[in-house]
Protein backbone atom coordinates (compact mmCIF):
# COMPACT_ATOMS: atom_id res chain seq x y z
CA UNK A 1 0.00 0.00 0.00
CA UNK A 2 3.17 2.44 0.17
CA UNK A 3 4.60 1.34 -2.78
CA UNK A 4 0.86 2.74 -4.33
CA UNK A 5 0.86 5.64 -1.93
CA UNK A 6 4.25 6.73 -3.33
CA UNK A 7 3.63 6.02 -6.74
CA UNK A 8 0.54 8.25 -6.90
CA UNK A 9 2.54 11.21 -5.06
CA UNK A 10 5.14 10.91 -7.83
CA UNK A 11 2.35 11.04 -10.70
CA UNK A 12 0.73 13.83 -8.50
CA UNK A 13 3.82 15.45 -8.36
CA UNK A 14 4.72 15.05 -11.81
CA UNK A 15 7.86 13.66 -10.44
CA UNK A 16 7.98 11.28 -14.11
CA UNK A 17 11.52 10.71 -13.44
CA UNK A 18 12.03 9.65 -9.90
CA UNK A 19 9.26 7.12 -10.63
CA UNK A 20 11.01 5.69 -13.78
CA UNK A 21 14.18 5.55 -11.08
CA UNK A 22 12.26 3.56 -8.99
CA UNK A 23 10.04 1.74 -11.27
CA UNK A 24 13.20 -0.05 -13.64
CA UNK A 25 14.49 -1.44 -9.85
CA UNK A 26 11.33 -3.40 -9.97
CA UNK A 27 10.37 -6.86 -11.05
CA UNK A 28 7.60 -6.82 -13.87
CA UNK A 29 5.07 -8.70 -11.95
CA UNK A 30 5.35 -6.34 -8.65
CA UNK A 31 5.03 -3.09 -11.31
CA UNK A 32 2.10 -5.45 -12.61
CA UNK A 33 0.79 -5.77 -9.53
CA UNK A 34 1.12 -1.82 -8.62
CA UNK A 35 -0.28 -0.57 -11.71
CA UNK A 36 -3.54 -2.61 -11.30
CA UNK A 37 -4.23 -1.06 -7.59
CA UNK A 38 -3.74 2.50 -9.09
CA UNK A 39 -6.70 4.77 -10.54
CA UNK A 40 -7.09 3.50 -14.45
CA UNK A 41 -6.05 6.87 -15.75
CA UNK A 42 -2.70 6.73 -14.99
CA UNK A 43 -1.70 3.40 -16.13
CA UNK A 44 -1.00 4.59 -19.69
CA UNK A 45 0.78 7.17 -18.22
CA UNK A 46 2.86 4.46 -16.10
CA UNK A 47 3.40 1.93 -18.96
CA UNK A 48 4.36 4.56 -21.42
CA UNK A 49 7.55 6.01 -18.90
CA UNK A 50 8.83 2.20 -18.77
CA UNK A 51 11.81 0.64 -21.52
CA UNK A 52 10.39 -0.93 -24.09
CA UNK A 53 11.68 -4.23 -22.71
CA UNK A 54 10.87 -4.03 -19.30
CA UNK A 55 6.79 -2.61 -20.38
CA UNK A 56 6.73 -5.53 -22.80
CA UNK A 57 7.46 -8.03 -19.59
CA UNK A 58 5.09 -5.83 -17.38
CA UNK A 59 2.13 -6.01 -20.00
CA UNK A 60 2.04 -10.04 -20.18
CA UNK A 61 2.14 -9.60 -16.14
CA UNK A 62 -0.80 -8.02 -15.79
CA UNK A 63 -4.33 -9.15 -15.75
CA UNK A 64 -6.80 -9.09 -18.56
CA UNK A 65 -8.85 -6.46 -17.94
CA UNK A 66 -5.81 -4.04 -17.30
CA UNK A 67 -4.17 -5.37 -20.87
CA UNK A 68 -7.79 -4.55 -22.66
CA UNK A 69 -7.92 -1.13 -21.12
CA UNK A 70 -3.79 -0.35 -22.35
CA UNK A 71 -4.81 -2.00 -25.72
CA UNK A 72 -7.57 0.63 -26.22
CA UNK A 73 -5.57 3.49 -24.90
CA UNK A 74 -2.18 2.85 -27.37
CA UNK A 75 -1.76 4.28 -31.02
CA UNK A 76 -1.23 1.29 -33.38
CA UNK A 77 2.39 2.60 -33.29
CA UNK A 78 2.39 1.51 -29.27
CA UNK A 79 0.52 -1.47 -29.81
CA UNK A 80 3.10 -2.89 -32.59
CA UNK A 81 6.14 -2.09 -30.23
CA UNK A 82 4.82 -4.39 -27.49
CA UNK A 83 3.87 -6.82 -29.70
CA UNK A 84 7.14 -7.09 -31.30
CA UNK A 85 8.73 -7.14 -27.60
CA UNK A 86 6.50 -10.29 -26.89
CA UNK A 87 7.35 -13.84 -27.33
CA UNK A 88 4.98 -15.89 -29.42
CA UNK A 89 3.12 -17.46 -26.51
CA UNK A 90 2.72 -14.57 -24.55
CA UNK A 91 0.93 -13.08 -27.62
CA UNK A 92 -1.35 -15.70 -28.09
CA UNK A 93 -2.36 -15.77 -24.32
CA UNK A 94 -3.53 -12.23 -24.59
CA UNK A 95 -5.49 -13.08 -27.61
CA UNK A 96 -7.28 -15.91 -26.13
CA UNK A 97 -8.19 -13.47 -23.05
CA UNK A 98 -9.59 -10.74 -25.08
CA UNK A 99 -12.82 -9.90 -27.10
CA UNK A 100 -12.89 -10.24 -31.00
CA UNK A 101 -12.79 -6.52 -31.43
CA UNK A 102 -9.67 -6.35 -29.15
CA UNK A 103 -7.79 -9.52 -31.25
CA UNK A 104 -8.65 -8.04 -34.65
CA UNK A 105 -6.93 -4.86 -33.77
CA UNK A 106 -3.91 -7.27 -32.09
CA UNK A 107 -3.90 -9.05 -35.20
CA UNK A 108 -4.40 -6.67 -37.52
CA UNK A 109 -0.97 -4.82 -35.60
CA UNK A 110 1.62 -7.55 -36.78
CA UNK A 111 3.39 -9.04 -39.24
CA UNK A 112 1.68 -11.62 -41.92
CA UNK A 113 4.53 -14.01 -41.32
CA UNK A 114 3.35 -13.51 -36.86
CA UNK A 115 -0.27 -13.23 -37.94
CA UNK A 116 -0.15 -16.86 -40.04
CA UNK A 117 1.93 -18.62 -36.82
CA UNK A 118 -0.41 -17.01 -34.13
CA UNK A 119 -3.58 -18.46 -36.25
CA UNK A 120 -2.09 -22.01 -36.88
CA UNK A 121 -1.57 -22.02 -32.59
CA UNK A 122 -5.27 -20.71 -32.24
CA UNK A 123 -6.10 -23.22 -34.20
CA UNK A 124 -4.92 -26.35 -31.36
CA UNK A 125 -7.12 -27.01 -28.96
CA UNK A 126 -7.55 -24.88 -25.81
CA UNK A 127 -6.32 -28.20 -23.61
CA UNK A 128 -3.06 -29.58 -25.25
CA UNK A 129 0.25 -29.03 -25.75
CA UNK A 130 -0.37 -27.13 -29.17
CA UNK A 131 -1.94 -24.20 -27.39
CA UNK A 132 1.11 -23.30 -25.02
CA UNK A 133 3.93 -23.91 -27.03
CA UNK A 134 6.20 -21.10 -28.57
CA UNK A 135 7.57 -21.59 -32.03
CA UNK A 136 10.68 -19.34 -30.34
CA UNK A 137 13.44 -21.78 -29.88
CA UNK A 138 17.34 -22.46 -31.78
CA UNK A 139 17.83 -24.98 -33.99
CA UNK A 140 21.14 -26.54 -35.14
CA UNK A 141 22.48 -29.19 -37.69
CA UNK A 142 24.21 -31.95 -36.38
CA UNK A 143 27.30 -31.52 -39.00
CA UNK A 144 27.86 -27.81 -37.41
CA UNK A 145 30.82 -27.13 -35.55
CA UNK A 146 30.36 -25.83 -31.69
CA UNK A 147 31.94 -22.62 -33.17
CA UNK A 148 29.33 -22.73 -36.46
CA UNK A 149 26.65 -23.22 -33.51
CA UNK A 150 27.74 -20.32 -31.28
CA UNK A 151 27.67 -18.46 -33.97
CA UNK A 152 23.88 -18.94 -34.94
CA UNK A 153 23.25 -18.81 -30.83
CA UNK A 154 24.50 -15.21 -31.49
CA UNK A 155 22.67 -14.09 -34.50
CA UNK A 156 19.36 -15.72 -33.70
CA UNK A 157 19.04 -15.82 -30.00
CA UNK A 158 18.04 -12.36 -29.24
CA UNK A 159 14.47 -13.21 -29.78
CA UNK A 160 14.33 -16.41 -28.81
CA UNK A 161 12.70 -17.55 -25.23
CA UNK A 162 15.02 -19.70 -24.24
CA UNK A 163 18.70 -20.42 -25.54
CA UNK A 164 19.78 -22.97 -22.49
CA UNK A 165 18.73 -26.05 -24.67
CA UNK A 166 19.43 -26.12 -28.34
CA UNK A 167 17.48 -28.85 -30.83
CA UNK A 168 19.15 -30.62 -33.28
CA UNK A 169 16.80 -31.50 -36.60
CA UNK A 170 17.47 -32.55 -40.06
CA UNK A 171 16.79 -30.84 -43.35
CA UNK A 172 13.02 -31.91 -43.30
CA UNK A 173 13.13 -30.46 -39.36
CA UNK A 174 13.16 -33.88 -37.83
CA UNK A 175 14.17 -33.58 -34.08
CA UNK A 176 16.97 -35.55 -33.96
CA UNK A 177 18.90 -34.57 -30.98
CA UNK A 178 19.36 -31.86 -27.61
CA UNK A 179 22.15 -30.01 -27.09
CA UNK A 180 22.25 -27.55 -23.67
CA UNK A 181 24.65 -24.41 -23.42
CA UNK A 182 26.59 -26.19 -20.93
CA UNK A 183 27.86 -29.31 -23.36
CA UNK A 184 28.61 -26.30 -25.78
CA UNK A 185 30.66 -24.23 -23.55
CA UNK A 186 32.59 -27.30 -22.53
CA UNK A 187 32.91 -28.78 -26.04
CA UNK A 188 36.32 -28.18 -28.42
CA UNK A 189 35.19 -25.45 -30.86
CA UNK A 190 35.71 -28.19 -33.82
CA UNK A 191 33.66 -30.93 -32.03
CA UNK A 192 30.49 -31.61 -34.05
CA UNK A 193 27.14 -31.38 -32.69
CA UNK A 194 26.24 -34.61 -34.47
CA UNK A 195 29.00 -35.77 -32.01
CA UNK A 196 28.28 -34.51 -28.64
CA UNK A 197 24.43 -34.03 -28.64
CA UNK A 198 21.88 -36.08 -26.52
CA UNK A 199 19.85 -38.53 -28.93
CA UNK A 200 17.29 -39.74 -25.95
CA UNK A 201 14.27 -36.96 -26.34
CA UNK A 202 11.51 -37.28 -23.90
CA UNK A 203 9.31 -34.79 -26.64
CA UNK A 204 5.09 -34.55 -26.24
CA UNK A 205 3.25 -34.26 -30.05
CA UNK A 206 1.22 -31.55 -30.38
CA UNK A 207 -2.21 -32.59 -28.93
CA UNK A 208 -0.92 -34.14 -25.98
CA UNK A 209 -3.45 -33.08 -23.31
CA UNK A 210 -1.19 -29.95 -21.32
CA UNK A 211 -1.96 -31.64 -18.03
CA UNK A 212 0.29 -34.39 -18.91
CA UNK A 213 2.48 -31.97 -20.73
CA UNK A 214 2.79 -30.51 -16.73
CA UNK A 215 3.50 -33.67 -14.93
CA UNK A 216 6.58 -34.10 -17.36
CA UNK A 217 7.90 -31.11 -16.33
CA UNK A 218 7.60 -31.90 -12.48
CA UNK A 219 8.85 -35.29 -13.24
CA UNK A 220 12.30 -34.58 -14.95
CA UNK A 221 12.67 -30.92 -13.91
CA UNK A 222 13.24 -29.50 -17.28
CA UNK A 223 13.18 -25.80 -18.40
CA UNK A 224 12.00 -26.93 -22.05
CA UNK A 225 9.95 -29.59 -23.70
CA UNK A 226 10.06 -30.11 -27.93
CA UNK A 227 7.09 -30.31 -29.05
CA UNK A 228 6.51 -32.07 -32.45
CA UNK A 229 3.46 -33.24 -35.24
CA UNK A 230 2.39 -36.45 -36.13
CA UNK A 231 5.56 -37.33 -38.66
CA UNK A 232 8.19 -36.03 -35.85
CA UNK A 233 9.13 -32.91 -36.96
CA UNK A 234 9.91 -30.14 -34.35
CA UNK A 235 7.28 -27.59 -34.74
CA UNK A 236 7.81 -25.51 -31.38
CA UNK A 237 8.60 -25.90 -27.53
CA UNK A 238 7.12 -25.35 -23.96
CA UNK A 239 9.18 -23.38 -21.36
CA UNK A 240 8.76 -24.15 -17.68
CA UNK A 241 6.83 -20.39 -17.35
CA UNK A 242 4.11 -21.98 -18.94
CA UNK A 243 3.84 -25.49 -17.72
CA UNK A 244 3.71 -23.82 -14.06
CA UNK A 245 0.76 -21.22 -15.28
CA UNK A 246 -0.86 -25.22 -16.55
CA UNK A 247 -0.10 -26.90 -12.98
CA UNK A 248 -1.39 -23.48 -10.99
CA UNK A 249 -4.78 -23.83 -13.27
CA UNK A 250 -5.46 -27.34 -13.10
CA UNK A 251 -4.92 -26.57 -9.37
CA UNK A 252 -7.19 -24.18 -9.40
CA UNK A 253 -9.98 -26.50 -11.14
CA UNK A 254 -9.31 -29.15 -8.89
CA UNK A 255 -9.49 -27.15 -5.54
CA UNK A 256 -13.12 -26.01 -6.91
CA UNK A 257 -14.13 -29.50 -8.05
CA UNK A 258 -13.05 -30.66 -4.70
CA UNK A 259 -15.51 -28.18 -2.99
CA UNK A 260 -18.53 -29.23 -5.32
CA UNK A 261 -17.95 -25.70 -7.35
CA UNK A 262 -17.48 -24.96 -11.25
CA UNK A 263 -14.11 -23.67 -11.65
CA UNK A 264 -14.02 -19.56 -12.04
CA UNK A 265 -11.75 -18.31 -14.37
CA UNK A 266 -11.61 -14.82 -13.14
CA UNK A 267 -10.45 -13.99 -9.50
CA UNK A 268 -12.26 -14.25 -6.78
CA UNK A 269 -13.91 -10.26 -6.45
CA UNK A 270 -13.75 -10.22 -10.23
CA UNK A 271 -16.32 -12.61 -10.95
CA UNK A 272 -20.06 -11.62 -10.42
CA UNK A 273 -22.40 -12.73 -7.69
CA UNK A 274 -24.73 -14.04 -9.91
CA UNK A 275 -21.82 -16.22 -11.68
CA UNK A 276 -20.46 -17.09 -8.28
CA UNK A 277 -23.89 -18.42 -7.46
CA UNK A 278 -24.32 -20.32 -11.06
CA UNK A 279 -21.16 -22.33 -10.14
CA UNK A 280 -21.99 -23.75 -6.83
CA UNK A 281 -25.82 -24.03 -7.36
CA UNK A 282 -25.71 -26.79 -9.23
CA UNK A 283 -23.59 -29.07 -7.32
CA UNK A 284 -25.81 -27.63 -4.31
CA UNK A 285 -28.98 -28.79 -5.70
CA UNK A 286 -27.11 -32.32 -6.39
CA UNK A 287 -26.25 -32.48 -2.94
CA UNK A 288 -29.15 -31.69 -1.20
CA UNK A 289 -31.48 -33.97 -3.21
CA UNK A 290 -28.65 -36.53 -2.45
CA UNK A 291 -29.17 -35.61 0.90
CA UNK A 292 -33.11 -36.57 1.15
CA UNK A 293 -32.15 -40.18 0.91
CA UNK A 294 -30.32 -40.70 4.18
CA UNK A 295 -33.61 -38.82 5.50
CA UNK A 296 -35.82 -41.23 3.46
CA UNK A 297 -33.03 -44.06 5.48
CA UNK A 298 -33.88 -42.20 8.63
CA UNK A 299 -37.68 -42.10 8.55
CA UNK A 300 -37.61 -45.99 8.13
CA UNK A 301 -36.65 -46.59 11.42
CA UNK A 302 -38.84 -44.16 13.42
CA UNK A 303 -39.61 -47.35 15.55
CA UNK A 304 -36.34 -47.73 16.53
CA UNK A 305 -35.96 -44.08 17.80
CA UNK A 306 -39.30 -44.36 19.81
CA UNK A 307 -37.89 -47.77 21.46
CA UNK A 308 -34.63 -46.48 21.84
CA UNK A 309 -34.75 -42.16 22.07
CA UNK A 310 -30.85 -42.47 22.83
CA UNK A 311 -30.25 -43.62 19.43
CA UNK A 312 -30.52 -40.26 17.86
CA UNK A 313 -28.06 -38.67 19.81
CA UNK A 314 -25.52 -40.53 18.30
CA UNK A 315 -26.10 -40.44 14.65
CA UNK A 316 -24.42 -36.84 14.13
CA UNK A 317 -21.31 -38.17 15.60
CA UNK A 318 -21.55 -41.01 13.42
CA UNK A 319 -22.27 -39.51 10.15
CA UNK A 320 -19.87 -36.96 10.73
CA UNK A 321 -16.89 -39.13 11.29
CA UNK A 322 -17.72 -41.53 8.12
CA UNK A 323 -17.77 -38.18 6.21
CA UNK A 324 -14.58 -36.95 7.31
CA UNK A 325 -12.63 -40.40 6.83
CA UNK A 326 -13.70 -41.10 3.52
CA UNK A 327 -12.59 -37.54 2.74
CA UNK A 328 -9.67 -38.01 3.79
CA UNK A 329 -9.02 -41.44 1.82
CA UNK A 330 -10.38 -39.63 -1.40
CA UNK A 331 -8.15 -36.60 -1.06
CA UNK A 332 -4.79 -38.60 -0.55
CA UNK A 333 -6.37 -41.13 -3.22
CA UNK A 334 -6.85 -37.77 -5.87
CA UNK A 335 -3.01 -36.42 -4.88
CA UNK A 336 -1.61 -39.65 -5.60
CA UNK A 337 -3.33 -40.19 -8.88
CA UNK A 338 -2.69 -36.35 -9.46
CA UNK A 339 1.47 -36.70 -9.57
CA UNK A 340 0.73 -40.14 -11.05
CA UNK A 341 1.96 -41.88 -7.39
CA UNK A 342 -1.22 -43.91 -7.70
CA UNK A 343 -2.72 -45.65 -10.84
CA UNK A 344 -5.94 -47.53 -11.86
CA UNK A 345 -3.45 -50.99 -11.61
CA UNK A 346 -2.70 -49.86 -8.42
CA UNK A 347 -6.33 -50.20 -6.69
CA UNK A 348 -6.08 -53.42 -4.89
CA UNK A 349 -2.77 -51.62 -3.11
CA UNK A 350 -4.27 -48.46 -2.35
CA UNK A 351 -7.52 -50.30 -0.71
CA UNK A 352 -5.55 -53.05 1.20
CA UNK A 353 -3.41 -50.14 2.41
CA UNK A 354 -6.43 -47.77 3.34
CA UNK A 355 -8.23 -50.37 4.93
CA UNK A 356 -5.76 -51.37 7.03
CA UNK A 357 -5.68 -47.61 8.12
CA UNK A 358 -9.43 -48.04 8.86
CA UNK A 359 -8.82 -51.04 11.29
CA UNK A 360 -6.39 -48.95 13.41
CA UNK A 361 -8.28 -46.02 13.31
CA UNK A 362 -11.92 -47.70 13.64
CA UNK A 363 -10.49 -49.49 16.63
CA UNK A 364 -8.94 -46.66 18.15
CA UNK A 365 -12.33 -44.52 17.83
CA UNK A 366 -14.32 -47.35 18.85
CA UNK A 367 -12.34 -47.77 21.88
CA UNK A 368 -13.09 -44.28 22.98
CA UNK A 369 -16.40 -44.03 21.90
CA UNK A 370 -17.16 -47.32 24.63
CA UNK A 371 -15.57 -45.12 27.55
CA UNK A 372 -17.29 -42.59 26.62
CA UNK A 373 -20.53 -44.14 26.44
CA UNK A 374 -19.97 -45.99 29.37
CA UNK A 375 -19.09 -42.78 31.51
CA UNK A 376 -21.87 -40.81 30.33
CA UNK A 377 -24.90 -43.88 30.28
CA UNK A 378 -23.33 -46.43 32.04
CA UNK A 379 -25.40 -48.40 28.90
CA UNK A 380 -22.96 -51.58 27.99
CA UNK A 381 -25.12 -52.68 24.58
CA UNK A 382 -25.82 -49.03 23.87
CA UNK A 383 -21.78 -48.55 23.92
CA UNK A 384 -21.09 -52.15 21.90
CA UNK A 385 -24.08 -51.32 19.45
CA UNK A 386 -22.64 -47.34 18.77
CA UNK A 387 -18.51 -48.79 18.51
CA UNK A 388 -19.23 -51.23 16.28
CA UNK A 389 -21.41 -49.54 13.81
CA UNK A 390 -18.61 -46.76 14.15
CA UNK A 391 -15.51 -49.19 13.45
CA UNK A 392 -17.82 -50.61 10.43
CA UNK A 393 -18.35 -47.06 9.16
CA UNK A 394 -14.75 -46.15 9.26
CA UNK A 395 -13.82 -49.03 7.18
CA UNK A 396 -16.98 -48.26 4.70
CA UNK A 397 -15.68 -45.17 4.37
CA UNK A 398 -12.30 -45.59 3.52
CA UNK A 399 -13.03 -48.17 0.87
CA UNK A 400 -14.82 -46.07 -0.74
CA UNK A 401 -12.19 -42.98 -0.37
CA UNK A 402 -10.31 -45.27 -2.47
CA UNK A 403 -13.30 -47.03 -5.26
CA UNK A 404 -14.92 -43.94 -5.86
CA UNK A 405 -11.98 -41.58 -7.54
CA UNK A 406 -10.70 -44.66 -9.15
CA UNK A 407 -14.48 -45.73 -10.92
CA UNK A 408 -14.37 -41.55 -12.10
CA UNK A 409 -10.74 -42.17 -13.49
CA UNK A 410 -11.51 -45.22 -15.46
CA UNK A 411 -14.98 -43.53 -16.40
CA UNK A 412 -13.16 -40.72 -17.79
CA UNK A 413 -13.85 -38.21 -15.61
CA UNK A 414 -12.04 -35.90 -13.10
CA UNK A 415 -11.50 -38.00 -9.57
CA UNK A 416 -11.46 -34.44 -8.01
CA UNK A 417 -15.71 -34.35 -8.24
CA UNK A 418 -15.33 -37.67 -5.75
CA UNK A 419 -13.76 -35.60 -3.13
CA UNK A 420 -15.42 -34.05 -0.06
CA UNK A 421 -19.09 -32.73 -0.50
CA UNK A 422 -20.10 -35.88 -2.63
CA UNK A 423 -17.92 -38.80 -1.01
CA UNK A 424 -19.75 -37.38 2.24
CA UNK A 425 -23.31 -37.64 1.08
CA UNK A 426 -22.74 -40.98 0.32
CA UNK A 427 -20.87 -42.19 3.41
CA UNK A 428 -23.93 -40.71 5.12
CA UNK A 429 -26.50 -42.94 3.67
CA UNK A 430 -24.00 -46.13 4.24
CA UNK A 431 -23.19 -44.96 8.08
CA UNK A 432 -27.10 -44.69 8.99
CA UNK A 433 -28.01 -47.89 7.21
CA UNK A 434 -25.17 -49.67 9.17
CA UNK A 435 -25.73 -47.77 12.36
CA UNK A 436 -29.33 -48.71 12.50
CA UNK A 437 -28.97 -52.26 11.15
CA UNK A 438 -26.04 -52.57 14.08
CA UNK A 439 -28.11 -51.25 16.94
CA UNK A 440 -31.45 -52.92 16.07
CA UNK A 441 -29.43 -56.76 16.32
CA UNK A 442 -27.82 -55.56 19.65
CA UNK A 443 -30.09 -53.50 21.54
CA UNK A 444 -33.27 -56.11 19.98
CA UNK A 445 -35.46 -53.68 18.71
Amino acid sequence: MTQITDMLDLLQQHKISDLRNILTTMEPADIAILVEEIPEEYVPLVFRILPKELAADCFVEMDPDVQESLIHAFSDKELREVLDELFLDDTVDIIEEMPANVVRRILKNTDPQTRQIINEVLKYPKDSAGSIMTIEYVDLRKNMTVEQAFKRIRAYAIDKETIYTCYVTDDARHLIGIVTARTLLLSDPNALIGDIMETNIIYVDTMEDKENVAKIFDKYDFLALPVVDREGRLVGIITVDDAMDVMQEENEEDFAKMAAMSPIEDSYFKTTVLHHAKNRILWLLVLMVSATLTGLIITNYQTAFAAYPLLIAFLPMLMDTGGNCGSQASTMIIRGMAIDDIGLGDFLKAWFKEIRIALIVGAALAAVNTARVMIMYQDLPLALATSLAMFCTVCIAKSLGVIMPMLAKRLKLDPAIMASPLITTIVDCCSVIIYFTVATKILNI
